[in-house]
């Protein structure tokens, strides 16, 4: 048995206003009485106190057991027999978690009775009247608690629709909540009352008119400054960001509102004027979240690594709760600047959340390109995952034997993972590239052919079968079809573009290939890309172009295996 509810229980009698003999009458009336009657009086008293206890437990008991009705009718008796407000308070509440409304409502009226200038008895009976959608009677309960509660009537008015919301026809809410605000024209909250109701009720026009009478009333109201840059961003999203514009120009304070100023100029795609307003967020909270975040992330964007990381360790030392993604962040800043014991560092702190698994890949690759494969290794093996997860560190360990050279040692792993989940289309491709590369084109072919057999629009499985064929010279037109219906799925891939060059290449219409290879290398300069590229350019004539950009390539990839061999093979 759990004890915190029923001391909570027992706690709840205390100063209650039993009707007991003893306690009812008074003290020198009581010390006429013979003894007898005295004991009389105080036996009885107990035998009440005791019944009273028993009680209680016995419903809060059965409560904790789940015998709702059992509960509620000890709960019930005890508030009838007693009348004690704290008592009929909790017999309420019991009844209304129990979702019997007329008994609760029966109670509430009860506990009125007893407490008639209550607040928090009337604000029970109004919304036990709400959750049996009694609306006839509600309207003259809220009146009451409005007209009788002057000091909080705007924070009163601003929870109409809180205790209203429950009502299913969100069209009458609105209607009684207009009632309501009748009398409070000149109040800003009666207006916001009105816009919040009108919105729950789809009048979105009518929910910004009223928005605009809160801020005419109330001008420096930012609560009702956001809500009508909500209201306006949907459809005008120019006049939204305007309207905040005067207003945090008038109330230089309002971070909220700023904030969803910055916000709305970024969906704009406003960089520099979203970036403007984070300065200022973080001139007046520099060590804010909200605005560091967002801030670090726009920096990124826009290519300042500099800033980004600078916000990034700034937000590092709060006490942000994610600091997994800000890790995530900071090891690929650092390996991007070339530092990557830093970022194996950054790595190794991503114990969770979504970038989980990338980050222990990355950190395995890390050590991979230090020399320490082996311990790149055992890393990916320690790590704790499920499902997909164990299939993307599986597709890393094999990468970095790939990296490492040992291509046959990768095929053998992803070979006896891909006989334990034959369908699996990650494994199914990544078999299939490494068994070309390690001369069984055939395998590629059979494998590829299963993967589109289970998914017929894989835009990479169509594509490493049609380039597979090209780069062998066999069956061009078939390898055409596959790449183009590739091009068609994924017309922004700068390599599948890649392939249907070199197909067109391979076929002998050399424009075609010259076109398309240069827009692929213009989207991406890959060094792969510009080896076909030097290729073509090489056989209709443009020798010196294609021996440029050769050196330049290898200037920036000088270990590329497929860039020396193409410049060797070109040599004249």
């Amino acid at each position: 048995m759990r004890l915190k509810p029923l001391a909570a229980a027992l706690t709840l009698l205390v100063g209650t206003s039993l009707p007991l003999m003893a306690v009812a009458e008074a003290p020198a009336k009581a010390a006429k009485r013979p003894a007898a009657s005295r004991e009389q009086a105080s036996s009885s008293g107990e035998d009440v106190m005791a019944r009273t206890v028993f009680q209680t437990l016995l419903g809060e008991i059965a409560l904790q057991r789940g015998d709702v009705r059992l509960g509620l009718d000890a709960w019930s008796d005890l508030a009838q027999r007693t009348r004690d407000p704290k008592v009929i308070a909790r017999a309420t509440e019991v009844a209304g978690l129990a979702r019997q409304y007329d008994q609760a409502l029966d109670l509430a009226k009860l506990w009125l009775s007893v407490e008639p200038e209550s607040a928090k008895a009337r604000q029970m009976h109004a919304s036990l009247l709400v959750l049996a959608n009694r609306l006839d009677e509600l309207a003259p309960q809220l009146t009451r608690v409005l007209e009788e509660d002057p000091a909080n009537l705007a924070a009163n008015l601003l929870q109409l629709n809180r205790i209203l919301g429950r009502i299913p026809d969100k069209k009458a809410s609105q209607r009684l909540i207009d009632q309501l605000t009748q009398p409070y024209a000149l109040l800003p909250e009666a207006h916001f009352a009105r816009a919040q109701a009108a919105l729950s009720a789809g009048d979105e026009f009518r929910a910004l008119n009223e928005t605009e009478k809160a801020l005419q009333l109330r001008p420096d109201w930012e609560m009702a400054a956001v809500a009508r840059a909500q209201l306006q961003a949907r459809p005008a999203p120019a006049n939204a960001i305007e309207g905040l514009q005067r207003f945090v120009q008038q109330q230089p304070g309002a971070r909220e509102a700023r904030l969803m100023l910055a916000r709305l100029l970024i969906s704009e795609r406003r960089y520099d004027d979203a970036r403007t307003q984070y300065t200022r967020l973080l001139d007046d909270a520099p060590t804010a979240p909200d605005a560091l975040y967002p801030a670090a992330m726009l920096a990124l964007q826009q290519g300042d690594a500099k800033q980004g990381r600078a916000l990034l360790e700034r937000l590092l030392a709060t006490d942000y709760p994610d600091k997994h993604t800000l890790h995530f962040f900071l090891g690929q800043l650092e390996e991007e600047s070339g530092q990557p014991d830093a970022a194996l560092s950054h790595y190794r702190q991503v114990g969770g959340g979504e970038q989980f698994i990338v980050a222990r890949s990355r950190a395995a690759q890390l050590l991979q390109q230090a020399g320490r494969l082996e311990e790149g290794r055992a890393l990916l093996h320690s790590t704790a995952a499920s499902g997909n997860e164990k299939v993307q560190l599986l597709l890393t360990e094999a990468q970095l034997l790939r990296n490492a050279g040992q291509d046959k040692e990768a095929l053998t792993l992803l070979e006896a993972a891909l006989k334990r989940q034959p369908d699996n289309l990650e494994l199914l491709y990544d078999t299939a590239l490494l068994a070309e590369r390690t001369g069984k084109p055939e395998v590629l072919e059979q494998r590829i052919r299963h993967l589109l057999h289970l998914k017929p629009d894989h835009p990479h499985g169509l594509n490493a079968l049609g380039y597979s064929l090209a780069d062998r010279g066999i069956r061009l037109d078939e390898a055409e079809q596959l790449i183009a219906k590739a091009v068609r799925l994924a017309p922004e891939d700068p390599f599948i573009l890649d392939s249907l060059g070199w197909v067109f290449f391979r076929q002998g219409r050399h424009e075609e290939a010259l076109s398309t290879l240069q827009r692929a290398f213009k989207m991406k300069a890959d060094p792969e890309i510009a080896a076909h590229l030097a290729e073509v350019l090489w056989t209709v004539g443009r020798r010196d172009e294609a021996q440029r950009l050769l050196s330049d390539t290898l200037r920036a990839h000088p270990d590329n295996s497929v860039l020396k061999s193409t410049r060797q093979k070109l040599q004249p």
